[in-house]
């Protein structure tokens, strides 16, 4: 019996909605990840794009577990000397809702064209709406 391989053209992508309210960062973007990824499918390839694609709501509403915070810190460089900046998780939710969990999910995926290709897959919205209903995005329960 050979090993099946999936192909790029004939895998099946579906559109599915997470509601990201009073959910915890950290276990949320490895459910996400995963189903990125296309590990929950028995089709599962590893240098194919198998994954979903991921509409995520209310990633303002996101919650992190004791002192995170005010502790947990998100470093960015703007590539000059001296250009390291720091923000914590709460300032951060304020002024970008969705970025605390795509760099947690980007964070968990493969390196290269692949983990980039599959990270665009990834729809980020703060409030409670998306402009994805045209795919007729089922509701995934994390």
């Amino acid at each position: 019996m050979k090993t099946y391989t999936a192909k790029a053209g004939q895998v099946e992508q579906g559109w599915y909605v997470v509601d990201a309210q009073n959910k915890v960062l950290g276990r949320l973007a490895v459910q996400i990840a995963a189903r990125l990824r296309g590990k929950h499918k028995p089709i599962y390839t590893p240098h194919v794009d198998t994954g979903d694609f991921i509409v995520v709501v209310n990633a303002s509403k996101l919650r992190v577990t004791g002192r995170k915070a005010e502790r947990k810190v998100d470093y960015t460089h703007s590539g000059y000397p001296g250009g390291l900046k720091e923000t914590t998780f709460a300032k951060l939710q304020e002024r970008h809702p969705g970025r605390a969990l795509e760099k947690a999910v980007k964070g968990m995926l493969p390196k290269g064209p692949l983990g980039y290709a599959m990270l665009r897959k990834l729809k980020v919205y703060a409030g409670g709406t998306h402009p994805h209903s045209a795919q007729q995005p089922k509701s995934l329960e994390i």
